[in-house]
């Protein structure tokens, strides 16, 4: 059991509420820091539910820096196990994702159960004591648990229950995952990325209305590129985004939502008649409108883009019908993901229209992240170059701040302001350092969970 209480840097200096010191994003040694008590203390999101849906089923991931592999076990019990041979450190798998009872490390060729049991060990009369000792399980993370598909893990044994963490953004979720048939999704084939800089820059951007219309400029002429009115995507970003609906929410614990939905009209096809356009997508309508007549607009609904954006702290970002994940690989490298998301139609409520809606749902991707993400790639690169001018020390994040009735804060303790202020930057940041200051109870298990 480790108890992190190192002195470190003065986080009440670092940060203050209209801007935050340059070395957060610079420093080393609070990017180790960073791994130890954001990435391990909170619950950080590992793997989806449909990429290990079969018993025996694993996937990689990665708990900040530590490599992970997710199973389901034989008893249908999920397991975060480190990738780690307990002899010597190598990793047991190398495989991104498939199905397997056992692991064998390639390096000396111990064998684990995908439960983490020891289960074999070449020439064991070599060793004095007991080769398959308990010790020698693969370390695990000794907390691991869901919500609605959704596969989290912590090493801190003092942190709260999964849904007390998720608090108030359990709402955005359930509502994004309820306008699916049977309320959930699956992920399917993934766009990886990766930039050169550090992981908090992705996050800084996550709720961030105010770049829109500057930083992808290409994507929302390339949305509107045969329509004779800019009516699609995020044009209601062009005028006087400070004005329109939409909104900006913070929840507590680090998570927020940026919600632009009341920009769009509530009626069925509303969210199609947005959709930017993309080869093909007019004969998959004009047979949907053949086949389904009346219900065709909620189908085409359900293969567009939802205009939300989901945050949860650290590393899960929900954004239209996409899943990105933030992994830090370094102070300055940081890989993300994009999943997309299919329709699970297991009760066959869209009568057969299960394909069509989710092969419109694939060709989103040509919007973000395709086209809109790199944008946001370079600046994060940008960023962390411009913060190398070691004497202009200030980010700032003020937007917003100090002018009357522009931000309300509701009985709960929820804030909510216009989606292009930086109040969700501001509120994050004061978790970031209540975390950063604390001294989390981490600890692994060797438990295999075997009665």
């Amino acid at each position: 059991m480790t108890k992190i209480d190192k002195p470190g840097p003065d986080f009440d200096a670092l940060i203050h509420e209209d801007r935050v010191h340059r070395t957060l994003y610079t420093d080393p040694e609070i990017f180790q820091d960073e791994m130890s008590k954001i990435f391990a203390a909170v619950w950080v999101y590992l793997a989806h539910e449909s990429q290990i849906p079969k018993a025996d089923d694993f996937v990689t991931a990665r708990l900040g820096l530590r490599p992970l592999i997710v199973t389901r076990d034989g008893g249908d019990k999920i397991h975060a196990l480190y990738n780690r041979c307990t002899h010597r450190g190598a990793t047991i798998c190398r495989e991104v994702q498939g199905s397997t009872k056992a692991f064998q490390c390639p390096y000396h060729g111990w064998t684990y159960q995908n439960n983490g049991k020891i289960s074999g060990v070449p020439w064991p009369d070599g060793y004095a004591g007991n080769a398959l000792d308990e010790k020698f399980n693969l370390a695990q993370v000794p907390r691991v648990a869901s919500y609605r598909g959704f596969i989290f893990g912590t090493l801190n044994m003092d942190a709260p229950p999964l849904e007390e963490y998720l608090g108030g953004v359990r709402g955005p979720i359930d509502e994004w995952l309820d306008r699916h048939p049977g309320g959930k999704v699956a992920l399917c084939n993934a766009n990886r990325l990766k930039y050169n800089g550090n992981w908090k820059l992705a996050y800084d951007n996550s709720a961030d209305g105010y770049h829109v219309v500057f930083s992808h400029r290409s994507l929302l002429a390339m949305e509107n590129r045969m329509v004779e009115e800019d009516d699609k995507g995020m044009t209601y970003y062009k005028d006087k985004p400070d004005d329109q609906p939409m909104y900006v929410r913070y929840f507590g614990n680090g998570h927020h939502f940026k919600d632009k939905r009341p920009n769009v009209e509530k009626r069925p096809g509303a969210l199609w008649e947005i959709e930017s356009l993309h080869p093909g997508m007019e004969h998959y309508e004009q047979d949907l409108r053949r086949r389904y007549r009346d219900k065709a607009d909620e189908l085409l609904d359900l293969a567009s883009s939802e205009p939300v954006n989901i945050n949860v702290f650290p590393n899960l970002l929900i954004l239209g019908n996409h899943i990105q994940v933030l992994q830090p690989v370094s102070m300055t490298e940081t890989d993300t993901t994009w999943w997309g998301t299919l329709v699970v139609d297991d009760e066959g409520v869209l009568a057969g229209a299960v394909d069509d809606i989710n092969a419109l749902r694939m060709r989103t991707q040509e919007g973000f992240p395709n086209f809109g993400e790199v944008d946001d790639l370079m600046n994060f690169e940008q960023i962390q170059v411009g913060l190398g001018a070691e004497e202009d020390e200030w980010v700032y994040m003020h937007r917003g701040l100090g002018i009357e009735g522009r931000i309300s804060v509701d009985e709960g303790g929820v804030v909510t302001g216009p989606s292009t202020d930086e109040l969700f930057m501001r509120e994050y940041m004061k978790e970031y350092k209540r975390l950063m200051k604390a001294a989390p109870n981490l600890t692994i298990t060797r438990d295999t969970g075997e009665a």
